[in-house]
């Protein structure tokens, strides 16, 4: 009896072991914001040698996931294209490299993380994790369409910490941050903008980014217009989504950007 007792344990906690847990390839920590206060996050690291160093995206949600439920960051974005088992990697075609990301999803109380929130969390994450400094990118949705378009647009120092963002569908910001645009250019900041004809506000959003990056520098920024309403990200998010004019996914499109150090 006995016997049985401690088989069965033993198999159960090699299930267990084996068995990926609620959160997949992720996971959980918690980021600073300030000197003070601290937002849990969805880490995922891939697997290489010690001395490797990754490029890290930092991925923003939309409103309805705010809150206190992490798990909610699973709904939509880079998080539920891992979770769904898609690999997050990509071939830089400037020199013929495999490249895995670093993913980073923290998750705000409200809203969206802001410009010096991010500033805390890049700061703690940059120290503790295998990053290469000069490859981190920014993407969002709706709110995350938000912080992303806020942290291009907010000082010159966070500005020139940015290789490149994919922006999507962002919600409109802050008055004063539409004339602050030569910062981007200024750093030479790429961006993706993805927008639908169904969700005018944001498609309109997006053309007065982009329109704005132009006045100062042309040729730093593409759009990809689409049918769809405020949602649609999930395929974009795709690695195997590939635009009509590069042929490229957003990850392989990222990778042609890089800070020097």
């Amino acid at each position: 009896m006995m016997k049985r007792v401690l088989i069965l344990a033993l198999l159960i906690v090699l299930t267990m072991a084996g068995a990926p847990g609620p959160l997949g390839d992720f996971r959980e920590i918690t980021v600073p914001t300030d000197e003070w206060h601290k937002v849990p996050a969805l880490l995922h690291v891939p697997q290489g040698s010690a001395k490797e160093k990754y490029p890290l995206i930092i991925c923003f949600h939309g409103r309805s996931i705010a809150g206190h439920d992490i798990s909610k960051l699973f709904r939509e974005g880079i998080p539920r294209q891992i979770k769904e088992g898609r690999k997050i990697q990509a071939v830089n075609k400037t020199d013929g490299k495999l490249y895995k990301f670093v993913v980073l999803a923290p998750l705000a109380e409200s809203w969206g993380i802001n410009p010096p929130q991010l500033e805390f969390i890049l700061n703690d994450v940059l120290k503790k994790y295998p990053i290469d400094s000069s490859r981190i990118y920014l993407t969002g949705y709706s709110a995350g369409g938000w912080c992303t378009l806020m942290s291009m647009t907010d000082t010159r120092h966070l500005t020139s910490r940015i290789a490149a963002t994919v922006p999507m569908s962002p919600a409109p910001m802050y008055p004063e941050n539409y004339g602050k645009f030569k910062l981007v250019t200024d750093a030479g900041v790429h961006a993706w903008y993805f927008a639908g004809t169904a969700e005018p506000q944001f498609l309109e959003n997006s053309q007065r980014c982009i329109d704005s990056t132009n006045h100062y520098q042309k040729g730093l920024v593409k759009l990809t217009k689409h049918d769809k309403g405020h949602t649609g990200w999930h395929e974009f998010y795709d690695p195997a989504y590939r635009d009509s004019i590069d042929n490229m996914s957003i990850y392989e499109w990222m990778l042609q950007f890089k800070r020097k150090k």
